[in-house]
């Protein structure tokens, strides 16, 4: 089988059996085009060809490109993958990227927004527009509950339940979880549903927010208009949707909150991922210690 072939043949994988989603497909797919094109400079039209010489010479190439080290990272999971499954489907008798070592990476703290700047992104929107009504439910509601983007995108009507306070989020892998919901974004939510989404909804439309043409509202839309209102807001620097979610895990263990709860509000499936925000609000800890304990500072003289 030709390679090119084979990585189409792992990416089906990837979506059918695997159910990852097509933004996890797609990077796994851009990752995997560049080791086509190497092998075919080489002259390695054939699956048979990919041994570990051609694996390692691979990643080495990537490091000269000036590729950093958490991108070459990525690259080095999307091979073993494919190397895996190509040994599971019996076109390799062995995996040539078993001895490979992951480029050593530091953690990368997550970027945050402080809780004034929360509530002035919060407030940006203008509420006398039906646009405001929408664009204030999904910021209120992304900060609520920690929704990926393409989550917040995705939901149906039918997936938040308005009584009980709680939306069913779909996430990665097609995994479904219960998030609960707090009253000030539900009460947004409801100014939206009640005076903004029927007078641009499609008629039998069951995506929860939509455009102004009606239809579902895109990804790519929602990280320009919060970049609109973080302008808006006196933000100045650049922001993400994604900054909401790590907020939203920050303020929450900053809170109180336990680190299984807040693992099981955003999805993710380790809880080693969900410790990362240990370390941003551990500031927080510091700073409440050294303010309420009596023996965190010393008595200054005189």
């Amino acid at each position: 089988m030709q390679l090119a072939n084979a990585v189409d043949a792992f990416l089906d994988h990837l979506r059918v059996e695997r159910a990852l989603s097509d933004n996890t497909v797609t990077s796994y797919a851009v990752d995997l085009s560049k080791l086509v094109v190497f092998a075919e400079e080489r002259g390695v039209l054939e699956v048979s060809g990919l041994d570990a010489t051609l694996a390692a010479e691979f990643l080495v190439h990537l490091g000269r490109s000036g590729l950093s080290a958490r991108s070459a990272a990525r690259h080095l999971s999307a091979l073993r993958g494919l190397c895996r499954f190509l040994v599971r489907e019996r076109l390799l008798a062995e995996d040539p990227s078993a001895l490979l070592r992951h480029p050593r990476i530091g953690t990368r703290l997550p970027k945050l927004l402080s809780r004034a700047e929360v509530m002035a992104l919060l407030d940006a929107p203008d509420p006398s527009t039906p646009r405001g009504l929408r664009d204030r439910a999904m910021l209120a509601l992304m900060y609520a509950t920690g929704l990926r983007v393409s989550e917040l995108c995705r939901l149906k009507l039918g997936d938040v339940d308005m009584g009980r306070g709680v939306l069913s989020a779909y996430g990665k892998g097609r995994k479904r979880r219960l998030v609960p919901v707090g009253d000030i974004a539900l009460d947004r939510l409801t100014d939206y549903l009640k005076n903004s989404r029927p007078r641009t909804a499609k008629p039998n439309e069951t995506v929860l927010f939509v455009s102004p043409r009606g239809g579902a509202l895109t990804r790519q839309a929602f990280w320009k208009l919060i970049g609109q209102y973080a302008l808006a807001a006196g933000i100045t620097k650049t922001i993400s949707p994604h900054q909401l979610r790590h907020s939203f895990a920050t303020h929450l263990l900053e809170g109180g909150a336990d680190l299984r709860s807040v693992q099981a509000m955003l999805g993710h499936a380790s809880l080693g991922t969900t410790e990362i925000y240990t370390h941003v609000a551990k500031d927080h800890v510091r700073a409440a210690f050294e303010k309420a304990h009596p023996r965190a500072r010393p008595k200054k003289e005189g």
